[in-house]
């Protein structure tokens, strides 16, 4: 599923499509609904529905009994949820989800989603900040997956030195943010507002080894590299679609089935990116699945990542 319009995306710049970037991932690529297994799926549902004020979009039974539920608005999907009952929770020690950031077009369509999200007695809410590149608000949900619920200054507002974008974690009153930028209409139906899958930040392991896969073979570009125990990276020049920690999971390794994070999804414009993606791939010596439309490879820490064309439906490939 594609998870980004035209309207509204986080890499687009209006420009056409270029050849395939041998060495980088597609200036157009688009974040696409995280995949998360839940032990509740209708606890959860109810949970993304009104805190998030999501819509359930699709469903699907699979054959090994597992449901699939994606939520979203207007048609965009943000997140899939898997019913597998009986799995351990969500160990914040352990390499997976840091959080999911869902992106705003303006503050007011985010302050409406927070006022949503902060008055559901199921959030935890764990923060807010002026990351100088976008305003930004941390909840966890009821399973210990995190979210982030941000909006994006204009990129003329951005500030750039060699290749890294300035960002910092500034104190964001929250109190203060709703009373300045709520408006009632939005506040009464904030899921008439469009929103997109931003950017995905993952807990991992080892920066370096992070590095090496998300950078080096898939193709992002790093756009802070100097951040203690962390790395954040891009394609198109944005400020990041993907980020990598260490601060609660430093040195740990593949992960076991879990609740929590199932896997990270992209979609890139042709089949030539995915091309150029295997080329990558195969010069790292990483194996990865390949049915033509999209491709399946593995994070160090048994993540699995699906790149695939627009309107192609992963799961079956992911499933493998």
């Amino acid at each position: 599923m594609n998870s980004s319009p035209l309207t509204m995306t986080s890499t687009a710049n209006g420009a056409a499509a270029a050849a395939a970037d041998e060495r980088h991932l597609s200036a157009d690529l688009a974040m696409d609904a995280v995949t998360l297994r839940v032990g509740d799926l209708e606890l959860m549902s109810s949970y993304y529905e009104n805190a998030l004020a999501l819509t359930s979009l699709e469903e699907k039974a699979r054959v090994n009994g597992e449901v699939h539920r994606v939520l979203g608005r207007g048609g965009i999907p943000f997140v899939r949820l898997v019913a597998t009952p009986g799995l351990p929770p969500v160990d914040p020690r352990q390499a997976g989800l840091f959080h999911t950031a869902f992106l705003f077009e303006d503050q007011a369509a985010l302050a409406g989603t927070v006022l949503r999200a902060a008055q559901d007695p199921r959030s935890r809410f764990v923060g807010s900040s002026d990351h100088l590149v976008s305003e930004a608000f941390y909840f966890t949900d009821p399973e210990g997956n995190g979210i982030e619920l941000y909006w994006d200054r204009p990129r003329d507002q951005w500030t750039w030195s060699n290749g890294q974008v300035a960002m910092d974690s500034l104190y964001l009153d929250p109190n203060a943010y709703l009373s300045e930028h709520l408006a009632d209409d939005v506040a009464a139906s904030p899921g008439l507002r469009p929103g997109i899958v931003g950017h995905v930040h993952l807990q991992v392991g080892d920066v370096d080894a992070a590095r090496a896969f998300y950078v080096d073979a898939l193709g992002f570009e790093t756009t802070v590299g100097s951040h203690p125990g962390a790395l954040f990276a891009a394609a198109g020049g944005y400020h990041h679609h993907v980020a990598m920690n260490t601060w609660n999971s430093r040195g740990a390794g593949p992960r076991a089935t879990s609740l929590g994070l199932a896997d990270v999804a992209i979609t890139v414009p042709g089949r030539d990116d995915l091309d150029a993606l295997t080329g990558r791939l195969k010069a790292a010596g990483l194996s990865f699945a390949d049915d033509g439309r999209a491709v399946k490879v593995l994070d160090p820490w048994a993540t699995p990542v699906a790149i695939s064309l627009p309107g192609t439906d992963t799961e079956e490939l992911l499933a493998r």
